[in-house]
Protein backbone atom coordinates (compact mmCIF):
# COMPACT_ATOMS: atom_id res chain seq x y z
CA UNK A 1 0.00 0.00 0.00
CA UNK A 2 2.79 2.30 0.81
CA UNK A 3 4.52 1.51 -2.45
CA UNK A 4 7.95 1.32 -0.93
CA UNK A 5 10.84 -1.38 -1.80
CA UNK A 6 10.66 -4.30 0.13
CA UNK A 7 14.59 -3.56 1.64
CA UNK A 8 13.46 0.11 2.83
CA UNK A 9 10.97 -1.47 4.81
CA UNK A 10 13.06 -4.28 6.38
CA UNK A 11 15.65 -1.47 7.36
CA UNK A 12 13.76 0.90 8.84
CA UNK A 13 12.26 -2.23 11.25
CA UNK A 14 15.60 -3.24 11.99
CA UNK A 15 16.65 0.13 12.90
CA UNK A 16 13.69 2.03 14.51
CA UNK A 17 13.97 2.70 17.96
CA UNK A 18 18.03 2.82 17.94
CA UNK A 19 19.90 5.11 18.97
CA UNK A 20 20.67 8.40 16.79
CA UNK A 21 24.77 7.74 16.79
CA UNK A 22 24.71 11.49 14.96
CA UNK A 23 22.62 13.17 17.83
CA UNK A 24 25.36 15.34 18.90
CA UNK A 25 26.44 16.08 15.31
CA UNK A 26 23.00 17.43 14.33
CA UNK A 27 22.54 19.37 17.41
CA UNK A 28 26.10 21.37 16.46
CA UNK A 29 25.20 21.50 12.96
CA UNK A 30 21.39 23.05 14.41
CA UNK A 31 23.41 25.64 16.47
CA UNK A 32 25.74 26.95 13.50
CA UNK A 33 22.81 27.03 11.26
CA UNK A 34 21.06 29.12 13.63
CA UNK A 35 24.21 31.26 15.01
CA UNK A 36 23.88 32.49 11.52
CA UNK A 37 20.35 32.66 10.51
CA UNK A 38 19.76 30.47 7.79
CA UNK A 39 22.95 31.80 6.02
CA UNK A 40 25.26 29.22 5.88
CA UNK A 41 24.43 26.30 3.32
CA UNK A 42 26.12 22.68 3.96
CA UNK A 43 29.62 23.69 2.46
CA UNK A 44 30.28 26.23 4.71
CA UNK A 45 28.92 24.53 7.86
CA UNK A 46 31.04 21.73 6.99
CA UNK A 47 34.13 24.03 7.26
CA UNK A 48 32.78 25.81 10.07
CA UNK A 49 32.53 22.00 11.48
CA UNK A 50 36.28 21.87 10.80
CA UNK A 51 37.20 25.31 12.17
CA UNK A 52 35.74 23.22 15.78
CA UNK A 53 37.84 20.27 14.91
CA UNK A 54 34.93 18.14 14.16
CA UNK A 55 36.88 16.33 10.45
CA UNK A 56 33.27 15.76 8.50
CA UNK A 57 32.68 15.20 4.91
CA UNK A 58 30.73 17.73 3.11
CA UNK A 59 28.22 14.57 1.70
CA UNK A 60 27.64 13.46 5.40
CA UNK A 61 26.61 17.09 6.44
CA UNK A 62 24.59 17.58 3.48
CA UNK A 63 22.75 14.44 3.95
CA UNK A 64 22.20 15.80 8.33
CA UNK A 65 20.74 18.71 7.04
CA UNK A 66 18.19 17.63 4.85
CA UNK A 67 17.27 15.15 7.47
CA UNK A 68 17.01 18.28 9.78
CA UNK A 69 15.18 19.76 7.28
CA UNK A 70 17.68 22.35 7.03
CA UNK A 71 18.97 24.50 4.21
CA UNK A 72 20.45 27.68 2.98
CA UNK A 73 17.72 30.49 2.90
CA UNK A 74 20.12 32.64 0.55
CA UNK A 75 19.27 33.08 -2.68
CA UNK A 76 16.64 43.74 -6.20
CA UNK A 77 16.96 46.08 -8.44
CA UNK A 78 20.22 47.40 -9.03
CA UNK A 79 21.06 51.27 -8.91
CA UNK A 80 22.35 52.80 -11.92
CA UNK A 81 24.65 55.45 -11.11
CA UNK A 82 25.22 56.34 -14.87
CA UNK A 83 24.04 59.29 -16.65
CA UNK A 84 26.62 59.92 -19.19
CA UNK A 85 30.11 61.09 -19.99
CA UNK A 86 29.94 64.28 -17.56
CA UNK A 87 34.00 63.92 -16.35
CA UNK A 88 37.20 61.54 -17.22
CA UNK A 89 36.59 58.10 -18.12
CA UNK A 90 39.57 55.95 -16.46
CA UNK A 91 40.25 52.89 -18.23
CA UNK A 92 39.86 49.67 -16.95
CA UNK A 93 43.33 48.45 -15.69
CA UNK A 94 41.67 46.55 -12.83
CA UNK A 95 40.96 44.24 -16.41
CA UNK A 96 38.59 41.26 -13.92
CA UNK A 97 41.95 40.62 -12.09
CA UNK A 98 40.42 39.96 -8.84
CA UNK A 99 43.08 38.76 -7.05
CA UNK A 100 45.59 41.08 -5.00
CA UNK A 101 48.80 39.56 -3.40
CA UNK A 102 48.36 41.88 -0.01
CA UNK A 103 45.57 44.13 1.79
CA UNK A 104 45.44 47.65 0.24
CA UNK A 105 46.39 46.53 -2.77
CA UNK A 106 43.13 46.87 -5.16
CA UNK A 107 40.03 47.80 -4.20
CA UNK A 108 36.74 48.06 -5.49
CA UNK A 109 33.12 50.21 -4.83
CA UNK A 110 29.87 51.09 -6.27
CA UNK A 111 26.50 52.21 -5.03
CA UNK A 112 23.29 49.97 -4.30
CA UNK A 113 20.04 50.87 -3.53
CA UNK A 114 17.35 49.80 -0.94
CA UNK A 115 13.71 50.70 -0.72
CA UNK A 116 12.18 50.37 2.42
CA UNK A 117 9.38 52.62 4.41
CA UNK A 118 8.20 54.12 0.99
CA UNK A 119 11.77 55.95 1.09
CA UNK A 120 15.25 55.06 -0.72
CA UNK A 121 18.13 54.76 1.00
CA UNK A 122 21.59 53.97 -0.97
CA UNK A 123 24.74 52.12 0.10
CA UNK A 124 28.21 53.11 -0.65
CA UNK A 125 30.60 50.37 0.24
CA UNK A 126 34.55 49.97 -0.51
CA UNK A 127 35.64 46.17 -0.69
CA UNK A 128 39.26 45.20 -0.36
CA UNK A 129 39.90 42.14 -2.96
CA UNK A 130 42.53 40.70 -1.21
CA UNK A 131 40.22 39.03 1.34
CA UNK A 132 36.49 40.69 0.63
CA UNK A 133 36.19 43.02 3.67
CA UNK A 134 34.42 45.97 3.62
CA UNK A 135 36.96 48.51 4.42
CA UNK A 136 33.84 51.25 5.06
CA UNK A 137 30.82 52.42 3.77
CA UNK A 138 28.16 55.59 3.80
CA UNK A 139 24.78 54.86 3.36
CA UNK A 140 22.17 58.29 2.89
CA UNK A 141 19.20 58.97 1.80
CA UNK A 142 19.95 60.78 -1.66
CA UNK A 143 22.99 59.25 -3.70
CA UNK A 144 25.00 62.56 -3.69
CA UNK A 145 28.37 63.00 -4.40
CA UNK A 146 29.16 63.25 -0.51
CA UNK A 147 27.99 59.63 0.01
CA UNK A 148 30.65 58.79 -2.13
CA UNK A 149 33.66 61.23 -0.89
CA UNK A 150 32.82 60.52 2.99
CA UNK A 151 33.12 57.10 1.66
CA UNK A 152 36.34 57.85 0.76
CA UNK A 153 37.60 60.45 3.40
CA UNK A 154 36.89 57.21 5.76
CA UNK A 155 38.65 54.60 3.69
CA UNK A 156 41.96 56.57 3.88
CA UNK A 157 42.35 55.70 7.53
CA UNK A 158 43.30 51.98 6.76
CA UNK A 159 46.07 53.29 3.92
CA UNK A 160 49.76 52.48 4.69
CA UNK A 161 52.41 54.68 3.51
CA UNK A 162 53.92 51.76 1.53
CA UNK A 163 50.63 50.77 -0.34
CA UNK A 164 50.56 51.35 -3.70
CA UNK A 165 46.70 51.13 -4.26
CA UNK A 166 44.15 51.21 -7.42
CA UNK A 167 40.64 51.62 -6.65
CA UNK A 168 37.82 50.20 -8.93
CA UNK A 169 34.17 51.33 -10.04
CA UNK A 170 31.79 51.33 -12.87
CA UNK A 171 31.36 54.56 -14.75
CA UNK A 172 29.47 56.57 -12.61
CA UNK A 173 29.11 60.24 -12.53
CA UNK A 174 30.35 60.14 -9.06
CA UNK A 175 33.50 58.36 -9.87
CA UNK A 176 33.64 61.08 -13.18
CA UNK A 177 33.41 64.23 -10.87
CA UNK A 178 37.04 65.89 -10.87
CA UNK A 179 36.68 66.32 -7.20
CA UNK A 180 36.98 62.30 -6.79
CA UNK A 181 39.79 62.00 -9.02
CA UNK A 182 41.49 65.36 -7.85
CA UNK A 183 41.34 63.24 -4.70
CA UNK A 184 42.63 59.85 -5.54
CA UNK A 185 45.82 62.22 -7.39
CA UNK A 186 46.21 63.83 -3.95
CA UNK A 187 46.42 60.38 -2.34
CA UNK A 188 48.65 58.46 -5.55
CA UNK A 189 45.67 55.98 -5.95
CA UNK A 190 45.39 54.75 -9.65
CA UNK A 191 41.88 55.06 -10.87
CA UNK A 192 40.13 52.32 -12.97
CA UNK A 193 36.76 51.99 -14.21
CA UNK A 194 34.46 49.11 -15.97
CA UNK A 195 33.68 49.63 -19.34
CA UNK A 196 30.29 51.01 -20.16
CA UNK A 197 27.44 48.54 -19.44
CA UNK A 198 29.80 46.01 -18.65
CA UNK A 199 28.67 44.64 -14.68
CA UNK A 200 31.27 41.64 -15.36
CA UNK A 201 34.17 44.48 -15.02
CA UNK A 202 33.08 44.69 -11.19
CA UNK A 203 31.31 41.58 -10.07
CA UNK A 204 32.73 41.58 -6.65
CA UNK A 205 30.84 44.25 -5.42
CA UNK A 206 27.67 42.68 -7.18
CA UNK A 207 28.53 39.88 -5.63
CA UNK A 208 28.74 41.28 -2.33
CA UNK A 209 25.39 43.39 -2.69
CA UNK A 210 23.57 40.19 -3.76
CA UNK A 211 24.94 38.22 -0.50
CA UNK A 212 23.96 40.83 1.42
CA UNK A 213 20.30 41.74 0.12
CA UNK A 214 19.87 37.94 0.57
CA UNK A 215 21.56 37.12 3.85
CA UNK A 216 20.38 40.81 6.00
CA UNK A 217 17.67 42.50 3.76
CA UNK A 218 15.48 39.78 2.67
CA UNK A 219 15.32 37.50 5.94
CA UNK A 220 14.81 40.08 8.60
CA UNK A 221 12.28 42.82 9.27
CA UNK A 222 13.19 46.38 10.32
CA UNK A 223 11.08 48.98 12.61
CA UNK A 224 11.99 52.14 10.71
CA UNK A 225 14.68 53.32 8.81
CA UNK A 226 17.19 53.76 11.86
CA UNK A 227 16.20 50.15 12.81
CA UNK A 228 17.71 49.15 9.51
CA UNK A 229 20.56 50.63 9.23
CA UNK A 230 21.42 49.85 13.21
CA UNK A 231 21.14 46.10 11.64
CA UNK A 232 23.05 46.92 8.51
CA UNK A 233 25.53 48.27 10.63
CA UNK A 234 25.97 44.48 12.96
CA UNK A 235 25.64 42.63 9.66
CA UNK A 236 28.58 44.29 8.46
CA UNK A 237 30.49 43.63 11.06
CA UNK A 238 29.04 40.37 11.29
CA UNK A 239 30.28 39.76 7.50
CA UNK A 240 33.97 40.93 8.55
CA UNK A 241 34.54 39.11 11.63
CA UNK A 242 32.45 36.18 11.26
CA UNK A 243 31.26 34.86 8.00
CA UNK A 244 33.64 32.49 6.61
CA UNK A 245 34.57 31.66 3.26
CA UNK A 246 36.15 29.14 1.57
CA UNK A 247 38.01 30.84 -0.92
CA UNK A 248 40.12 32.53 2.51
CA UNK A 249 40.32 28.36 4.28
CA UNK A 250 37.65 28.47 6.05
CA UNK A 251 38.00 32.22 8.03
CA UNK A 252 36.52 34.91 8.00
CA UNK A 253 38.03 38.49 5.89
CA UNK A 254 39.33 39.96 8.90
CA UNK A 255 41.39 36.52 10.80
CA UNK A 256 42.72 36.00 7.27
CA UNK A 257 44.00 39.31 7.04
CA UNK A 258 45.11 38.81 10.12
CA UNK A 259 46.91 35.59 10.51
CA UNK A 260 48.47 36.58 6.72
CA UNK A 261 49.42 39.39 8.15
CA UNK A 262 51.23 37.36 11.19
CA UNK A 263 53.02 35.26 9.11
CA UNK A 264 53.78 38.01 6.74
Amino acid sequence: MAEIPRSTYYYWVKNFGRPDKDAELKKLIQSIYDEHQGRYGYRRIRDELWNRGHKVNHKKVQRLMKELGLKSLVRMKKYRSYKGKVGKIAPNILDRKFEAERPNQKWVTDITEFKLFGKKLYLSPILDLYNGEIITYTIGSRPTYSLVSEMLEKSFKRISEGDKLLIHSDQGWHYQMTQYQHTLKEKKITQSMSRKGNCYDNAVIENFFGIMKSEFLYLNEFESVEHFQQELDKYIHYYNHKRIKAKLKGLSPVEYRVQTLKVA
